[in-house]
């Protein structure tokens, strides 16, 4: 196989995130919360493959005609940003105004974060919270905290999205990869456990999902204050 259909194969692996999300999104407004986190983490393990194979088959230059960047902004989007945001509010987590709020901050910080240019940094970290809303609602789900702390965290994740705070790609942050590289894997083993049990997850799988989803959100900024923001 040239190197073509390759790029061409890779965009279209990625472009099966739109299924992903539309069958989530089916899961979702029918509550079936377990079945579609399945579908979201499926998506997500997607995105996490794709961009190296883009980069190792180099589709922007084997096949052109699609832009690979946009289609994964827009699938992102959608499996990272508004369907985890609609199951926040309409799961029961959050009563009356407070999930109005939510859902409003969630998608209105995230799509303008989502056009910034400036989102990436020299080491391909991101500069401010990612807008991995994706992850920080399943572990809202796992672990099912009071309705404060899911506000005050989402609020201050909102705002993050905008300060000069590193957040690490766990693939292509290549400083401690050999350490967040696994730790992402197993985050993503956590939350398909947590899903598969419909969200009454063991107790070492709540405890897994805090701790991990903990040093992938902070691992960045420990970077910063040591090596500062030249790596």
């Amino acid at each position: 196989m040239t190197d073509r259909p390759k790029a061409l194969a890779v965009h279209f692996l990625t472009a099966t995130g739109a299924v992903f999300a539309m069958l989530a999104m089916l899961a979702a407004t029918d509550a079936h919360w377990g079945l579609m986190w399945l579908w979201l983490v499926i998506a997500f393990a997607v995105d996490g493959v794709d961009g190296p194979l883009a980069r190792r088959y180099d589709v922007g230059t084997n096949a052109p005609e699609y832009d690979g960047v946009l289609m994964d902004l827009i699938i992102d989007y959608l499996t990272y940003v508004f369907i985890p945001a609609y199951a926040l509010f309409a799961s029961g987590l959050l009563p009356g105004w407070t999930g109005w709020i939510a859902i409003i901050v969630i998608t209105y910080t995230s799509v303008v974060y989502f056009a910034d240019t400036r989102m990436k940094t020299k080491d391909y970290s991101f500069s401010g919270f990612p807008g991995c809303w994706n992850m920080a609602v399943l572990v809202f789900f796992a672990v099912e905290p009071r309705w404060w702390t899911i506000m005050i965290v989402t609020i201050l994740l909102a705002i993050a999205m905008f300060l000069p705070l590193k957040f690490i790609h766990p693939v292509r942050t290549k400083r401690w990869r050999a350490l967040s590289l696994p730790i992402a894997l197993v985050w993503v083993a956590l939350a398909l456990a947590a899903a598969w049990q419909d969200f009454h997850p063991w107790r070492p799988v709540e405890i897994g999902l805090i701790v991990t989803s903990t040093y992938l959100t902070v691992v960045g900024i420990v970077q910063q204050v040591m090596y500062g923001d030249d790596s």
